[in-house]
């Protein structure tokens, strides 16, 4: 039992370290961890978002999460940009679905906004998934960029 918790404390002291800011923390970050360039973090963010472990690592501290850690707004931004781009690609391309909504809801974006929200991401797919912008971070940015433009949603910068 004394090794058991002697492994698994090294472990998670070891995966804190290995938590990637664009794939977000889990066995994606864990299972690519130390490789480089856009195809190991799509894979990392992807494994994070389909094996829907990220919530026993942010519980348990392990899988490079951690349980005590605080969580900035771009950083909770990007977190949810990166596990779930597929999906906001897709509903930002169609100006509606359930991704976008939370992910207007993180931008703490009003009701009464979420549609210019909607519209100003489908008119400007091409921008915010350029391919240029191939991390989380960079497709925020797009975005910031293109609501900056928007006179109503310029308001709403993430901090």
């Amino acid at each position: 039992m004394k090794k058991i918790l002697a492994i698994a404390l090294l472990a998670t002291a070891s995966s804190v370290a290995l938590a990637d800011n664009d794939a977000g923390c889990g066995l994606g970050s864990m299972v690519w961890a130390g490789q480089s360039g856009v195809a190991p973090k799509i894979l990392a963010a992807t494994t994070n978002g389909t094996s829907a472990n990220q919530t026993f690592g942010i519980t348990s501290g392990t899988l490079g999460c951690q349980a005590d850690g605080v969580i900035t707004s771009k950083a909770r931004l990007s977190m949810f940009m990166g596990t779930n781009s597929e999906r906001l690609a897709r509903d930002m391309s169609a100006g509606h679905g359930e991704s976008l909504d939370v992910l207007a809801n993180l931008m703490n974006i009003k009701t009464e906004d979420k549609g210019a929200f909607f519209q100003a991401a489908k008119v400007n797919f091409g921008k915010i998934f350029a391919p240029e912008n191939q991390t989380a971070g960079q497709v925020l940015a797009a975005l910031q960029q293109v609501m900056a433009k928007d006179a109503v949603l310029a308001a709403y910068q993430a901090s």
